[in-house]
């Protein structure tokens, strides 16, 4: 059949037509991440690595957060901003997998990772202070986060990072077991002795008097007995130094140590992270030291009375701060930049700060939220939720250094090995020959 140029035309415009049509769908994203919405306006959907370190529903608390955040209809530039979070993991495993994706160039726009992270981020990451600066909002919520926590969020005279889940370490004691044991169920024990002394009185068959996690971030847990056994950190302000084998160092590594090997208090070997919440909840063992980001789990899973206090003094009282915080990272447009903050201020707004420590355990990082009405009634009827804030009277700087992935891993390590039977003082001091040649470079 002979085709007219008519007809040729018809075809060549309804080709044209179809093509233009499957080019761009609704939906769809362009090589920036932008992509059209339904009503065929532009959006700036923002990828979120988070992480997960306690128990509980976490996974869903954030999947909430973010479908509330989507409905908001907030626009930077007039686009509409959405974010889609990727949970990556605990800590470490989100370290890993946001470096491999800067690497490959496939950065995420924001993650939630340690405050302590910061060296080891820097060359990945802004520096906020421009953004916050023309932006009042932004300088409000930066005044007022808890100074305790942006010790960790600023190095070099600028800030980093934003505080959102944040923590120090607790004691959590089981109430009826201290009753069964004669002990007092409304008074924790207060120093290192009476944490022995409780201990013997705890532990029985099938029952432990206290319980310390050395994997994941059993350094924390180490460092906090470090600050309590003398006047000095574990490391430099400037993170180039560390004093793994000072006396206060030894000190808390032996009283660890001592607690499973010499008064049998504590199951012997490498306890796991994850396991001692369960053990406590599970009534396995009395006492245990662990993150307040674990206090909602608990809350909602164990059947027996329990209490929270601060953690029991040696020469003083300390806990040293702890959690994650957000970072924007650099090789993204400015415009995501920006939409990052945006988010970054919706979340950590006081009223749904207050509701992240209600659902989670967490301290809530802005001191406004605690004029909530929410987190008022909340701790009226709870008082164990105030006792992290409270003890952030006696918090310090948590450990970050340059390396502080290989740095923490010789730790890590240390701590391990003494638990497991090597000399305490031949470990801490290898421990620090080998992090002072991984620093030597920064100094």
């Amino acid at each position: 059949m002979r085709k007219t140029p008519l007809f040729l035309a018809l075809i060549l415009f309804v080709f044209t037509l179809l093509s233009a049509c499957g080019s761009n769908p609704a939906g769809s994203t362009d090589d920036n991440g932008d992509s059209d919405s339904e009503s065929g306006g532009e959006t700036i959907d923002l990828t979120w690595y988070y992480p997960v370190n306690v128990g509980g529903e976490i996974t869903e608390v954030i999947d909430g957060y973010a479908e509330e955040f989507n409905k908001e209809g907030i626009e930077v530039n007039g686009k509409k901003v959405t974010v889609s979070p990727v949970y990556s993991g605990n800590y470490d495993e989100s370290m890993t997998k946001v470096q491999t994706a800067v690497k490959n160039g496939k950065s995420p726009d924001m993650a939630v990772l340690l405050s302590v992270d910061l060296f080891q981020l820097k060359d990945s990451i802004i520096p906020l202070d421009d953004m916050v600066e023309k932006d009042p909002e932004a300088q409000k919520m930066m005044d007022d986060f808890f100074p305790g926590f942006m010790e960790n969020s600023q190095a070099e005279g600028k800030t980093w990072s934003v505080p959102f889940q944040r923590s120090t370490v607790l004691l959590y004691y089981n109430k009826d077991l201290f009753k069964e044991a004669g002990l007092d169920p409304e008074k924790a024990p207060e120093t290192w002795e009476e944490v022995t002394e409780y201990s013997k009185k705890l532990t029985k068959d099938g029952q432990w008097g206290i319980e310390l996690p050395a994997t994941i971030s059993g350094y924390w847990i180490y460092q906090a007995l470090a600050l309590q056994a003398g006047d000095k950190n574990l490391m430099s302000d400037d993170g180039k130094e560390v004093y793994f084998n000072s006396d206060a160092a030894k000190e808390a590594l032996h009283f660890w140590v001592d607690l499973a090997k010499t008064h049998k208090v504590m199951p012997e070997g490498v306890l796991d992270w994850n396991t001692v919440p369960t053990d406590f909840i599970e009534g396995k063992t009395a006492m245990m030291l662990t993150t307040t980001g674990n206090l909602t789990n608990v809350k909602n899973n164990a059947d027996f009375e329990f209490g929270v206090a601060y953690l029991p003094a040696n020469e003083r009282l300390a806990t040293p701060t702890g959690g994650g915080n957000f970072y924007i990272f650099k090789d993204i447009s400015e415009e995501r930049q920006l939409a990052s903050m945006e988010f970054i201020k919706w979340i950590t707004d006081p009223e749904r700060a207050a509701q992240w420590s209600i659902d989670t355990g967490y301290i809530a990082t802005r001191q406004s939220s605690y004029e909530t009405e929410a987190l008022k009634e909340y701790t009226d009827s709870f008082p164990q939720a105030l006792t992290a804030m409270e003890q952030l009277e006696y918090a310090h700087k948590e450990i970050s250094v340059y390396e502080q992935g290989k740095v923490l891993k010789i730790l890590s390590d240390a701590i391990q090995a003494a638990i497991n039977g090597a000399d305490v003082d031949q470990t801490l001091d290898e421990a620090q020959k080998q992090a002072e040649v991984l620093l030597e470079p920064y100094k």
